[in-house]
């Protein structure tokens, strides 16, 4: 997907019983805690006040760590955070009490982290510029870390296509991992338009599945996405896809989500919206359609369950 400077650096800026078990609080995030450990229950988030990597108790209280992160997420006791390193950003993997067990650097602004739901493989996206096809705007560069081999794919455009390789001005990114360690799902854009791509990372080849879904997060029971869908006026909905038959279930989260979706379970998805103005508070919603969105976290974004 293609973005005019001045839109990707707004989003950027947006960007840099669990669900309901949570107690709604607003904390000072003053205090950095030592023994904050990626474990449950809790919720990961990147406290939007202190710019650190946070976890969020069921009684409301957040521990602050000393990670300064644009994104974070984690999962099985591996967490990433994407940041900023000297004179770039970096990934940095990370174990269960958070000491750093490999850093990457990136070759643009961060915007999306995910963790398989095993631990074992990670995924970032980046905003670059620089693509002789692409001249004076932002393209994305999404890659994969397999933590248990050290494989390491700086960019899934040299992934096959179906009966080819991708065209010269796709883009990937949003990636969502399934739980046999190998699949994936993703986002390709090119010529305008957005695909849902299933990957294999065994053979580094992808196939379309669907049209107009963009960031999906696959269901704990790996049976649905959680995507943003673009609507004629360019704004997103929050829909759910299932993959047995590819219905659609747009969400009754209204207002326009520009982000990859956290599963909190099978029935519910938590989700960053930015406030007007400044900040960014952390909302759930039923994921069949029903309910109404609830807050689950201020001053927060970027959630992950921590189980």
């Amino acid at each position: 997907m293609k973005w005019r400077i001045v839109t990707t650096v707004a989003a950027a800026a947006l960007l840099a019983a669990v669900a309901v078990g949570y107690a709604l609080a607003r904390p000072v995030p003053a205090v950095t805690e030592t023994g904050v450990a990626l474990t449950g229950p809790g919720l990961l988030v990147r406290d939007t006040v202190s710019g650190r990597m946070a976890v969020q108790y069921p009684d409301g209280t957040r521990a602050q760590t000393p990670l300064v992160c644009a994104r974070v997420y984690a999962a099985a006791g591996t967490g990433a955070c994407l940041r900023e390193g000297a004179g770039s950003y970096q990934l940095v993997v990370l174990d269960n009490a958070l000491r750093e067990l490999r850093t990457e650097p990136l070759g643009g602004v961060p915007n999306r982290v995910r963790v398989s739901a095993d631990g074992r493989m990670v995924s970032w996206t980046v905003f670059v510029t620089g693509d002789s096809y692409n001249t004076g705007e932002f393209s994305t560069r999404t890659g994969i870390l397999d933590t248990r081999t050290g494989t390491l794919v700086d960019s899934l455009e040299g992934f096959t296509v179906q009966d080819g390789r991708p065209n010269q001005d796709a883009n990937f990114w949003g990636v969502t991992f399934a739980a046999d360690e190998n699949r994936f799902y993703a986002t390709m854009s090119t010529g305008g338009r957005r695909f849902l791509m299933e990957g294999d990372f065994a053979t580094r080849s992808m196939r379309r599945i669907a049209e107009n879904v963009e960031c999906p997060s696959l269901s704990p029971d790996n049976t649905r996405l959680a995507y943003k869908k673009m609507l004629p006026d360019r704004s997103w909905r929050l829909t759910v896809l299932s993959l047995a038959d590819l219905t659609q279930t747009p969400l009754a989260e209204t207002r326009s989500v520009d982000d990859q979706v956290a599963w909190l379970d099978d029935r519910t998805v938590a989700y960053g919206l930015p406030r007007p103005g400044s900040g960014a508070d952390v909302w759930t919603v039923p994921a069949d359609g029903g309910g109404a969105p609830r807050l689950l976290a201020a001053d927060a974004e970027s959630p992950a369950v921590l189980r």
